[in-house]
């Protein structure tokens, strides 16, 4: 068989869990293929290669995306996130952790894309996104209660052959509680700062003015 064209190839950079990777593909090359064939990041899985288990799933931007659908040639100057890239070092990512605390796994294998997904999920609501049982879709009606039904009909692009969906459910219930803990103590030290400084300078006598300045 002769070999493809040269014009069938190009040199693409990846940024991938924060580091830039350059590498020869061909343009049919999916980013799934790329990412494990080439850059051996193993830790996403080819289930279906058809876009429908969630197993292959990664994060483009922040945003979910199932890899085996995605040309890598597409991916290029993009934000990719993999499961490699969701911890800490050795600190997992507390989604992680309520997985791994929760059960929200058997095999093992579609775990990744879960993660994945459940971080695609837990940003999404934050921002106020409904879905497709979201009772009020207004737009002043805000994020709504993120309950089980939440839970499944958001992450029901990716599937489970062990079963695991009870425990998957509450990992991703914890984490999000988690995350919105965090969030609001995040914005109450934001506004407990200024009052600090104003109660510091006062106590020296300068003013908040003349400790701005």
């Amino acid at each position: 068989m002769a070999p493809a064209p040269s014009s069938t190839y190009s040199a693409i950079t990846l940024n991938i869990n924060g580091e830039k990777y350059t590498l020869p593909v061909d343009h049919r090359t999916t980013l799934l293929d790329a990412l494990r064939e080439q850059l051996d990041l193993t830790g996403t899985k080819k289930g279906c290669d058809q876009g429908q288990c969630g197993a292959c799933t990664v994060l483009l931007d922040g945003r979910r995306a199932v890899s085996c659908l995605q040309l890598a040639v597409a991916a290029e100057g993009r934000a990719i996130t993999t499961i490699e890239g969701v911890a800490d070092g050795e600190r997992l990512h507390p989604v992680q952790q309520a997985f791994l605390d929760l059960d929200g796994y058997q095999c093992g294998y579609c775990t990744p894309g879960q993660i994945c997904s459940a971080l695609g999920v837990i940003e999404e609501h934050a921002a106020g996104w409904p879905s497709a049982v979201t009772a009020d879709v207004r737009p002043e009606a805000g994020a709504p209660p993120l309950t089980a039904e939440e839970i499944r009909e958001r992450m029901s692009g990716n599937l489970c052959r062990c079963g695991a969906y009870v425990s998957i459910v509450q990992a991703v219930a914890r984490a999000a509680e988690e995350a919105q803990v965090a969030e609001s103590q995040g914005a109450e030290s934001d506004m407990a700062e200024p009052q600090v400084a104003e109660a510091e300078a006062a106590e020296a006598g300068i003013g908040a003015k003349g400790a701005a300045a």
